[in-house]
């Protein structure tokens, strides 16, 4: 049988091959998660664009910042439809119409906070920021009685600062990865259709806005195309990720342990 002696110069060098490695894989690791931030594999500062599902279910919205008169007929489409939108509202628009804010609530769409006057967001300060979202939101609870849980900046226009005060407050911002075009004059009826029904993926998050050209009339064509293809129309809450989460680089909300 073959003795082995370690002596403490032995001890020594395995306790300095031990460390190296342990180093090694550590640094491995620091690496990877400094490449996947620097290559902007995920964020904390971005709005939600879209939402990773296996489901063929999207979100259909509705920016509402105009004139009233054709809410009750898209509430009478997305009812023939089995649809559930989400209303991104302006508090002063709220304030003008309630009756149609309530009708929205009264018939399972979700309303939320599109600001309180259409503000360029990125270009005010963080109290502004904080006072818009939230006066909104006070607006559109007293009417429906339900708690408000998301914003979406005019515009589409953000910063990580408009992101970290609405996150603070306790508010999603949402984007969308459809973009209808629907407020352009030059857009036609086809024009709007290919755009949403091209484009509407898994988890698609699709906006539209009220009180425009096209919109009421070709939103039948859509809403029977893509239902057609399969899929279901949920609210934005109903289709985002509960549990902890990341946002990819293109804003697709993932599941926290997804690489």
């Amino acid at each position: 049988m073959r003795v082995i002696i370690i002596n403490r110069t032995n001890l020594t060098a395995v306790a300095v091959i031990v460390a190296a490695l342990f180093f090694i894989v550590l640094n491995a690791f620091l690496t990877r998660e400094y490449l996947a931030q620097a290559s902007g594999s995920y964020k904390d500062d971005i709005p939600i664009y879209s939402v990773e599902t296996d489901e063929k279910k999207c979100a259909i919205t509705f920016d509402c910042a105009w004139g009233a008169s054709d809410i009750p007929d898209i509430l009478d489409i997305l009812d023939r439809y089995k649809a559930k939108a989400t209303f991104f509202i302006v508090g002063v628009w709220a304030e003008k119409y309630p009756d149609m804010v309530r009708m929205m609530a009264e018939r399972g769409h979700e309303t939320a906070s599109h600001g309180y006057s259409h503000l360029h967001m990125a270009s005010i300060p963080e109290d502004k920021i904080a006072e818009e979202i939230s006066r909104c939101a006070d607006v559109l609870e007293k009417l429906t009685n339900r708690k408000v849980g998301l914003f979406r900046p005019p515009y589409g226009e953000y910063n990580a600062r408009v992101v970290k005060t609405a996150e603070r407050l306790g508010y999603h911002t949402i984007q969308w990865d459809v973009d209808s075009l629907d407020w352009k004059k030059e857009m036609t009826r086809e024009n709007i259709f290919n755009r949403v029904v091209n484009r509407t993926g898994k988890g698609s998050i699709i906006l539209f806005h009220n009180d425009t050209i096209h919109t009421r009339d070709v939103l039948p064509d859509i809403l029977e195309a893509l239902t057609e293809s399969g899929f279901d129309f949920v609210t934005v809450s109903d289709l985002l990720i509960k549990e902890p989460f990341r946002i990819r680089y293109d804003g697709r909300q993932i599941p926290a342990g997804q690489e």
